[in-house]
């Protein structure tokens, strides 16, 4: 699978701490997640056999021929899901899954807003709230995209407008959680958002990534801003903020049995037609760079 995250890596940015001075030495091999076929097993394991089809999550090397990753990283694809699929789904079902459902504590008639909601995880947002009746999701995303994306949200804008406003148009007491990628500018505009009880998630990091367009110094400005949340006022104001990484949580903090358990409920969602992995192009390996 090809994620943002690959691009911040191939940008030198090492993506578990967000910053630019200790990116991993080259040379590396990214990816963090993939499928494909059992080809040998640990003297141990048990619950696989040679020539399984599989999903993985790997700690980088994930673009190569062979990968090598433990077992507790490994998932069985059903058999109507497609390689290409399930190289798509590990990453942003289960992130979008834990944000929503282990974090913020998605109900019935609660209201979400999405930032990227173009991006494989904002499509999985969208997708997994529509399994819970009457969530309303508020989107963001590049107007290039609305035309393929408009049916899986309630309410899509345009990245640049001032989708504060509108949301208050739509929902004058705001929504009920918060999905922020962009991290930084908007910490301030989502938290003001957040009904009383309401949870603000940062995770990812959009904004951290040095295009064109983005200068080092507007990515240290986008962080000093994230700082600048005053506890006392959460507590006035009844909200909640959190920070997800999926990557830390299975890699440094070993919660993959959670992560596997929550793989499960996603693969049941699969088999019963409730979502599934939007896979934009596949490439040749000659290709990805």
């Amino acid at each position: 699978g090809l994620n943002f995250i690959d691009l911040m890596v191939r940008q030198g940015l090492n993506v578990r701490t967000g910053n630019i001075d200790n990116p991993p030495k080259t040379p590396l091999v990214p990816g963090f997640e993939c499928s494909g076929i059992v080809e040998a097993l640990g003297d141990s394991v048990k619950g696989f056999e040679i020539g399984d089809r599989v999903m993985a999550f790997v700690n980088y090397n994930a673009w190569a021929e062979v990968v090598c990753t433990p077992v507790e990283y490994v998932y069985k694809i059903p058999d109507d899901m497609s390689f290409s699929e399930a190289a798509a789904f590990p990453m942003n079902f289960v992130t979008a899954y834990m944000m929503l459902f282990e974090v913020a504590n998605l109900r019935e008639g609660m209201s979400v807003l999405v930032h990227s909601a173009g991006g494989g995880v904002g499509q999985a947002v969208a997708q997994l709230c529509s399994t819970i009746p009457n969530v309303t999701v508020f989107g963001t995303a590049s107007s290039f995209k609305h035309e393929a994306i408009k049916d899986s949200v309630t309410h899509l804008f345009d990245r640049n407008a001032d989708y504060v406003q509108e949301v208050k148009r739509i929902s004058t007491d705001g929504v009920d959680i918060v999905l922020d990628c962009l991290c930084g500018e908007n910490t301030g505009k989502g938290l003001s958002l957040l009904k009383p009880l309401g949870t603000y998630i940062l995770y990812g990091s959009s904004n951290m990534v040095t295009g064109e367009t983005k200068s080092f110094f507007s990515f240290a400005k986008s962080w000093w801003q994230v700082e600048k949340v005053n506890p006392i006022k959460l507590y006035e104001e009844n909200k909640v903020i959190a920070g997800f990484s999926l990557l830390n949580l299975l890699f440094k903090q070993n919660r993959g049995g959670l992560i596997k358990g929550v793989m499960d409920k996603l693969l049941n969602l699969y088999s019963s037609k409730k979502i599934k992995p939007v896979v934009d192009s596949l490439w040749a390996l000659e290709e990805v760079r």
